[in-house]
């Protein structure tokens, strides 16, 4: 049995898109999966909108994602010549002919078709004329496409695809200035890779008949097709900026572990049961084209936190450490000693159960990194009114000789608690915002226990002092 390549064929015009990237996901689970080749190819022939940094942007979003390729990337602008060359070949073995046909007489056969209800597919006079009658004149390259009969694609999502030969046209494989289009580039280029399965976008699906017309025309055997449907948003329209977030970057930048959104990715459109949540290895296990959906899919933002937030749960501590470590400069630069990273372990426990998001998860660590004086959020400010300044003024001195154990400091909460008369969350308020400054956090014991003794009564002390 050969072996199974797959390919993603970015065009470096702008940010990674989030479709993008889940068909880069298909096609790396479906070759990983099989023991095939996963390969990159850069499609930069538009040399007007194509850019460095759209590239660069391609590049580390793969590498983010981890999403692994094999071989060297193949930049599809520096393949011209070969281009050509096949555009040549087929001229001579009469699979394609030169058209002298002006943008004036197209123009005019097209009005004329439109009036008369025809198709407006031009048909060029010069396919038939022989050589020796062709004029001294600029010219494009077009492929003889049959003008009866039906083309079939095989496709593994679609299904049997037939398209009437009568709406194809003879394509045009070369500019007038002598340049190969895009639609001949990409068939070379899939052949010449040894690509033997094609998954991409079902927006691809039209141009699939007519780059079969290249591969019969060179006698190269078809690649496997699978043209998966479009992501669309939460409203069923194109998944687009109005919904939210649609490039890598930009999830990467929210704070969404990589594995997460490999896990959330591959089953947008795909499924293996009722399964939600799965590690790599199982993904490559189950990954098939047959379950993929023929229906597009909808991004659904709650779900894409859920599956997140069990990733994060699934993570052993020093796993997520490393993760939020390189999640922000900032953070990275708050603990660059290995002494000030131990100390975060014990936190990251108490933490990562309810975070969805690593950036979730420093907020709730927020805690262990600041020192005194800190700013306060109002909400957790006016907790440390009258009644809550009197609670952490009667419990501070018990901290000093109290156990330092959950357990223990239950049984002090309770006495303090029961001395003023209210319920745990009233105490918990100010202890909340004196340990955090913030009215959200981690529970106050997780707080006092990863802070230790020393440090919690210094912070209830300032606030005592300040107050």
């Amino acid at each position: 049995m050969s072996t199974i390549v797959t390919r993603i064929a970015p065009s470096p015009t702008g940010y990674m898109h989030i479709g993008t990237a889940r068909t880069a996901l298909f096609n790396w689970l479906y070759a990983r999966g099989r023991g095939g080749k996963f390969l990159l190819r850069i499609e930069d022939t538009d040399k007007e909108r194509s850019t460095k940094e759209a590239t660069e942007a391609i590049f580390a979003g793969l590498d983010w994602l981890g999403l692994d390729y094999d071989d060297a990337p193949v930049f599809q602008a520096e393949r011209a010549e070969r281009h050509v060359e096949v555009a040549h070949h087929l001229l001579e073995i009469g699979k394609a002919y030169r058209c002298f046909a002006t943008p004036e007489e197209i123009s005019a056969f097209r009005e004329e078709a439109r009036a008369a209800g025809r198709s407006t597919n031009f048909q060029s006079p010069w396919r038939d004329i022989p050589e020796s009658d062709h004029p001294n004149a600029p010219y494009v390259v077009r492929i003889k496409a049959p003008r009866q009969g039906e083309t079939t694609i095989e496709d593994q999502v679609q299904g049997h695809v037939k398209i009437k030969n009568e709406t194809l046209d003879d394509m045009i494989l070369l500019r007038s200035d002598g340049s190969p289009v895009y639609m001949l580039a990409v068939v070379v280029d899939d052949h010449d890779m040894g690509v033997t399965h094609v998954i991409r976008g079902d927006d691809h699906l039209n141009n699939a008949a007519r780059q079969m017309l290249i591969y019969d025309a060179m006698d190269w055997p078809l690649p496997i097709y699978a043209h998966i449907p479009l992501i669309y948003g939460p409203d069923g329209k194109k998944l687009s900026k109005r919904h939210g977030a649609t490039s890598v970057e930009e999830y990467k930048a929210m704070g969404y572990p990589a594995v997460a959104m490999r896990n959330y990715l591959a089953r947008l459109g795909w499924s293996h049961g009722d399964d939600e949540f799965f590690d790599d290895n199982q993904a490559q296990e189950w990954f098939d084209l047959s379950g993929i959906n023929k229906a597009p899919s909808r991004f659904d933002f709650k779900k894409l936190q859920n599956v997140s937030g069990q990733h994060m749960k699934a993570m052993d501590d020093a796993a997520l450490l490393h993760e939020l470590v390189g999640f922000t400069e900032i953070f990275a630069t708050q603990v660059q000693n290995e002494e000030k990273r131990d100390s975060l372990i014990p936190a990251i426990s108490s933490v990562k159960n309810g975070a969805k998001s690593l950036q979730e998860a420093l907020d709730k660590m927020r805690f262990i990194l600041v020192s005194h004086p800190f700013d306060m959020d109002a909400k957790a400010q006016a907790s440390l009114n009258e009644q809550g300044l009197a609670m952490i003024r009667s419990l501070t001195p018990q901290l000093h000789n109290a156990k330092w154990t959950r357990e223990d400091l239950e049984t002090l909460f309770a006495t303090i608690t029961e001395e003023f008369s209210i319920g745990f969350g009233k105490l918990a308020a100010p202890l909340r915002a004196a340990l955090s400054g913030r009215s959200v956090s981690p529970s106050v014991y997780d707080m006092m226990l990863i802070l230790g003794r020393e440090e919690t009564i210094s912070r209830l002390q300032a606030v005592i002092d300040t107050k």
